[in-house]
């Protein structure tokens, strides 16, 4: 599992069908810059920090074992004493 930071909603609107109409969310992945997509099953909105799955787990997450995602969002981070020191900064 990973802590990230939901960035902003991804648009495709073209994409294969089993992707059916899950949302789509760009990440950052916490202390790093670099940037991933991740399926949204919870209902995250931008600047949320989740917690984030990968691998098989992912598709799981995401509904079945046949879904084609490497990335799955799996809960939203209502609080965790390690932000808040970070923040006060």
């Amino acid at each position: 599992m990973k802590i990230c930071q939901v960035e902003k909603t991804l648009v495709a609107t073209a994409r294969i069908g089993q992707l059916g109409s899950r949302r789509l969310l760009v990440v950052k992945e916490r202390g790093s810059s670099g940037k991933q997509v991740a399926v949204d099953p919870v209902g995250c909105k931008p600047g949320d920090w989740v917690i984030v799955v990968g691998s098989s787990a992912a598709r799981t997450a995401a509904g079945s074992n046949d879904y084609p995602s490497d990335f799955t969002i799996v809960g939203i981070i209502d609080y965790w004493e390690e932000a808040e020191k970070e923040m006060k900064k």
